[in-house]
């Protein structure tokens, strides 16, 4: 269906995703690069000194956007420590071969303040109740999988289907929407750069809601 694209699973905390993406390059030999951020965290990610969370952040994108943006940093961090990754470094690893290989790079995710914004929105009361019993109540979906590699597809899905069913706001504003809004950015560039061949490096838990996005729009007329 896409001949010319190539879309890449990885974990933001794995070598193993390093690996692929250097092979996907190698194999693949691509045009463009298209990645799973904005360009505000492409800026974050390269100049390090700009990524700390601020009160100012805490304006602009709502407390539940400026809480969930500290402990997901921290989450990363810890579990980066853990398996000696540092986190993003599968953005990191796309960036660089493209900077190497003088490739443009295509931000195909949405703006981060509003996601987070969008976040704090959508984290209704019945999901901070819920969370809150997972924490203190200690009710865990028990998952067993090796943080250095990539999720295998079950247990992807596994997860999105726990957290779509627990969490749907969340679910909603962190995966759907951004799913959606990226095979329409991805699309429409393919469209404009019809013979090119375009390397696409994303979430494990984007993968397949993106490609059956992008499925939609192949087979429809809508116009973008």
């Amino acid at each position: 269906m896409f001949e010319n694209l190539k879309i890449i699973g990885t974990s933001h905390i794995s070598n193993q995703s390093v690996r692929q993406i250097k092979s996907g390059f190698s194999k693949f030999n691509p045009d463009y690069v298209a990645v799973e951020i904005d360009r505000k965290r492409f800026l974050a990610l390269i100049y390090k000194k700009n990524s700390k969370p601020s009160f100012k952040n805490l304006k602009q994108i709502g407390f539940s956007g400026f809480l969930f943006l500290i402990i997901g940093g921290y989450v990363q961090k810890k579990l980066g420590s853990i398996v000696g990754v540092e986190p993003g470094s599968d953005m990191k690893t796309a960036i660089n071969l493209a900077k190497e290989k003088n490739l443009p790079l295509v931000f195909i995710d949405q703006d981060i303040e509003i996601t987070l914004k969008r976040f704090s929105k959508a984290f209704t009361l019945k999901e901070k109740i819920t969370l809150l019993k997972e924490i203190f109540f200690g009710r865990k979906l028990k998952l067993k999988f090796d943080l250095t590699k990539v999720p295998d597809k079950k247990t992807i899905k596994t997860l999105l289907n726990y957290f779509k069913t627990n969490y749907p706001g969340i679910f909603s504003v962190l995966i759907d929407e951004r799913n959606k809004f990226m095979a329409k950015k991805l699309f429409k560039f393919m469209r404009d750069k019809k013979e090119k061949r375009i390397l696409c490096v994303v979430g494990a838990g984007h993968e397949e809601g993106l490609k059956k996005e992008m499925e939609k729009y192949f087979y429809s007329n809508t116009s973008l």
